[in-house]
């Protein structure tokens, strides 16, 4: 016969189900920022996020508010310090500093709705099916919540690092057709929290939890991919003139202009009905230089097709655009895109009145402010549309949509990364890029001044790609396309469907809590024991021993 004190079998550990010392706490949150960092690119060990993710849940459970806090900003800190570490190479410590905080703090205040999640949601959702479905989808939720807030706010947003973007190499990738960015990070992190929860929770067999959470992860892993019908073809000429340009970078005028031309001689003659060139590749404006504009004619008309170049625009109102031209032989920029969402700190100072006394000799690198352009994202190149996404548009999910409402049967995706090096951002980038091809059922070419160049079928297919520090040209013919993926076509509705019903469940759960405590108050006092403290505490210490064994 067992004893009664030993332990049941599919019983977790006593330690396992209570609530972390803050210290150990502390410490876990600090290893899942690392294992997440370590799920993107460069490193892209993508099977981390899953365990990083599901740390850093445990860590908030049985959190009050402040320690929660607390626990977040390490964990968070952990995460952004390393994965936009590349922010160093030209700017120093500082920018690196006060933005990897200031998403740490976004963080942490994430982590509390979580913490609070796991003292209140079990109120809503007692049984097994609640903790190993119902919790995990309300944290979750939560969790998509702060990546939706601080995607776009403040000054727009910063978007990078949200969990489905780690997800570019894996078998997940796929699902980011029919649910979007948002549904994507939701599926990562409700598995990772049904995972910690079928270790976790007592009162479900061993045998029932593990088949619960392996199904989860195989429907999700084996999801097949959106059907995507080819509308025709397009060939395209990507040309990466690895070229020292970024905005910080001390050179020549015109020596981007010559570097991509002299990346493109090797290709002129061929038959392509595009040429790219990337982000501020004419670094001297066509429309105000004829020098310039003679450059832009001549490789036009070599190539016997139109030239998509980035450069930097005026406009008479004394404006200033980061700008993609369409340019034709002969009839000069017969379309223009101007960057609709500039980087705040970086193309411009917001509220520069405020900003630029705290810290007077780093914004002056940022001496004049990009203006917001209006123009329409879709250029049409001889009856192809083509979306527009110039830099760190490819991780802003409104500009995708529309371009994708424009009528976009592909997607260019000119970059400038010179600013930051031999570092992780260009893979981080690029990655991204890869996922909106999946997403979007669209076709990206990713051209970029120093690398990663590449070109990715509307399944994420790598049809091909340049090394970085590597001058070339891409040349290929890639798919139209007109589908309609589901993601596509819900927009932010799932997004806003999650988070919803996160912060629903959650009211609910601390609704119920004043109610619940006023019924527990009405069983103490019909209770005899509940007249006597030391009785009360007494029997409280048999049953903790005798839980413990």
């Amino acid at each position: 016969m067992r004893s009664s004190l030993s332990p049941r079998r599919g019983v977790a550990p006593g330690w396992l189900r209570r609530p972390l010392p803050l210290t150990a706490a502390i410490l876990l949150a600090a290893i899942s920022g690392f294992a997440n960092a370590a799920a993107f690119p460069g490193l892209g060990w993508w099977p981390l996020i899953f365990i990083g993710t599901a740390l850093m849940f445990w860590s908030l459970n049985g959190r009050r508010a402040w320690s929660a806090l607390l626990v977040g900003f390490v964990g968070g800190f952990a995460f952004f310090g390393n994965h936009i570490l590349w922010l160093t190479v030209y700017l120093g410590p500082v920018p690196w500093l006060a933005l990897a905080g200031l998403e740490s703090i976004f963080f942490a205040l994430g982590c509390v709705l979580m913490a609070l999640a796991w003292r209140h949601v079990p109120r809503v959702w007692s049984g097994p099916g609640g903790k190993l479905i119902g919790l995990p989808a309300v944290l979750a939720a939560l969790w998509v919540l702060r990546e939706a807030v601080t995607s776009v706010w403040p000054y727009g947003g910063f978007s990078w690092g949200r969990l489905a973007f780690s997800q570019s190499d894996s078998t997940f990738a796929p699902l980011v057709a029919w649910l979007g960015i948002s549904g994507v990070s939701f599926v990562i992190a409700f598995l990772s929290a049904v995972l910690l929860q079928a270790v976790r929770t007592t009162r479900v067999r061993w045998t029932t939890r593990g088949m619960i959470a392996a199904t989860a992860f195989l429907i999700a892993a084996l999801f097949p991919a959106w059907p995507v019908l080819s509308s025709g073809s397009i060939r395209v000429a990507a040309v990466q003139g690895n070229s020292n340009s970024g905005l910080f970078a001390q050179v020549r005028p015109g020596d981007s202009l010559n570097d991509h031309l002299q990346a493109t001689v090797p290709i002129l003659g061929k038959k392509v009905d595009v040429v790219v060139w990337p982000e501020n590749a004419s670094d001297i404006d066509p429309l105000r230089s004829e020098q310039a504009a003679k450059t832009l004619d001549f490789v036009s008309r070599q190539m016997n097709a139109p030239l998509v170049t980035g450069t930097i625009t005026e406009n008479g109102a004394g404006q200033t655009f980061n700008s993609l031209l369409l340019w034709k032989n002969g009839a000069g920029a017969v379309a223009q895109y101007d960057k609709i969402h500039p980087v705040p700190f970086a193309e411009y100072l917001p509220d520069r009145a405020f900003w630029y006394p705290l810290a007077p000799s780093l914004f002056d690198l940022v001496p004049r402010d990009y203006s917001f352009g209006k123009r329409s994202n879709v250029f049409d190149i001889n009856g192809a549309m083509a979306g527009l996404a110039i830099c760190f548009d490819i991780v802003d999910d409104g500009l995708i949509h529309q371009m994708v409402d424009g009528g976009a049967q592909f997607i260019l995706a000119p970059t400038n990364n010179a600013d930051f090096g031999r570092s992780d951002e260009s893979a981080q980038q690029v990655a991204i890029a890869r996922l909106r091809a999946i997403e979007t059922g669209r076709s990206v070419v990713n051209s970029s001044t120093v690398g990663v160049s590449a070109m990715f079928a509307p399944d994420g297919r790598v049809i091909a790609t340049l090394p970085t520090f590597t001058r070339g040209a891409l040349v290929e013919t890639i798919p139209l396309s007109t589908t309609i993926t589901p993601a596509m076509f819900a927009g932010r509705q799932f997004e806003w469907i999650i988070t919803g019903f996160g912060l629903v469940v959650l009211l609910v759960g601390m609704l119920l809590a004043p109610r619940q405590h006023r019924a527990g108050r009405l069983r103490d006092s019909t209770n005899p024991n509940s007249a006597n403290p030391n009785t009360t505490n007494q029997n409280r210490t048999t049953r903790e021993r005798s839980r413990r064994g």
